[in-house]
C-alpha cells in the first residue's frame, strides 16, 4: 500500500479509538479537535496536534468524524476550515459523520472545486467494538478515491463495504440505525415482558444470545439490559437525529416506515424523561415505566461478547 499522510478532525469517543488504531499501525497522523485536551494521549503516542482544521490541508487523506452538519461545514468550508488554504488541499476527504445529504453535497462541491474527492464512510460500532477489532465501515463516492482510502479504512476493524457513488453510504448507515433502534425497542419490550412473568433479564438474554436471534449487538447490549449500565456508547439524542433523517428519507422515496415511526416516538419519550445524554438502551426503563415495573440492577457478571 502507498503510505499517505493522514489527518483527523473530531476526536470524540469513537474518533479517539480509531486514531489509536491508525497510530498502532504506524500511520503518520495529525489530529485536530475543538477541545484540545482530548488530544493529549494521541500526542503522546506520536500524533501531531493541529491548532485548526486548516493546518491539516497539506495531508494526503483527511478524516472527519463530527457530531452534526453544522460542525461538518465549519471544519471543512468555514473560515479556518480544511478548504480555507489557497492552493493546498487533501487528495481525499473521508467523512465518517452522520450528516444530511444536502450538507454533504455542499461540501462535496467545494471539495471538488479544490481538487479533493469526498468519500462518505460511516461506521458501525462503538469504542468497545473498535477495541475488539469488529468495527465495520460502509463507504460511497468515487471508486478511485475509495481504493486510495481503503487500506486505512480496513485498519478500523473487520471490514469495509463499498456501496456505490455519491452519498449512498449515508443512507445505508441511516437504515442501519433505524434497525438499531427497532431491535433495541424490541429487546426492551420482550425483556420487560419476561421479567413481569418472573424470568430474570440475565436468563432471558442468555437464551436470546444463544438462539438464532442472538447477534453481536444483542450480546454487547446485555450488560446494559441486565445491570442497567447506561454509560453512553451512542446517546438518545444522536439516535433521535438518525431516526428523523431516516423518516425524512422515507418520505423522500415514498417508503412507508411504520415501525420506525413508532420507535421514534419511544425515543422522544426517553429524551422527554431526561435521558437524552445517556445510552439509547434507556429505552428499557421507559418501557418498564409504561408497564408499571420498577427495575433494579441484577448485579450479575455478564459477557458482552467482545472480549
Amino acid at each position: 500500500m502507498s503510505h499517505l499522510t493522514v489527518g483527523w478532525i473530531g476526536v470524540g469517543r469513537m474518533g479517539s479509538a480509531l486514531c489509536h488504531r491508525l497510530l498502532a499501525a504506524g500511520v503518520d497522523l495529525a489530529v485536530y479537535n475543538r477541545t484540545r485536551d482530548k488530544l493529549t494521549d494521541l500526542a503522546e503516542l506520536g500524533a501531531t496536534v493541529a491548532d485548526t482544521p486548516a493546518k491539516l490541508a497539506d495531508r494526503d487523506l483527511v478524516f472527519t468524524m463530527v457530531s452534526d452538519p453544522t460542525a461538518f461545514s465549519d471544519v471543512t468550508t468555514g473560515p479556518d476550515g480544511l478548504f480555507s488554504v489557497p492552493g493546498v488541499t487533501p487528495q481525499v476527504l473521508v467523512d465518517a459523520s452522520t450528516v444530511s445529504a444536502d450538507v454533504s453535497e455542499e461540501v462535496r462541491q467545494v471539495a471538488a472545486e479544490r481538487g479533493c474527492e469526498l468519500l462518505a464512510a460511516p461506521v458501525s460500532g462503538n469504542p468497545n467494538v473498535v477495541s475488539s477489532g469488529r468495527l465495520t465501515v460502509v463507504a460511497s463516492g468515487p471508486r478511485p478515491a475509495f481504493e486510495k482510502a481503503r487500506p486505512y479504512l480496513e485498519m478500523f476493524g473487520q471490514g469495509v463495504s463499498y456501496v456505490g457513488e455519491g452519498d449512498a453510504a449515508r443512507l445505508v448507515k441511516i437504515c442501519h440505525n433505524l434497525m438499531l433502534g427497532i431491535v433495541s425497542q424490541t429487546l426492551a419490550e420482550t425483556a420487560v415482558l419476561a421479567e413481569r412473568a418472573g424470568v430474570s433479564r440475565a436468563d432471558y438474554m442468555e437464551f436470546i444470545n444463544m438462539s438464532v436471534m442472538g447477534s453481536t449487538f444483542t450480546k454487547y447490549k446485555t450488560p446494559s439490559i441486565v445491570n442497567l449500565d447506561f454509560t453512553p456508547s451512542f446517546t438518545g439524542h444522536l439516535l433521535r437525529k438518525d431516526f428523523e433523517l431516516g423518516l425524512e428519507a422515507g418520505r423522500q422515496f415514498d417508503v412507508p416506515l411504520p415501525t420506525a415511526a413508532l420507535v421514534h416516538q419511544m425515543i422522544v419519550a426517553m429524551i422527554g424523561r431526561g435521558h437524552g445524554e445517556e445510552d439509547f438502551m434507556r429505552l428499557l426503563t421507559v418501557e418498564a415505566a409504561a408497564a408499571g415495573l420498577d427495575l433494579s440492577s441484577e448485579d450479575v457478571e455478564v459477557d458482552d461478547g467482545l472480549s
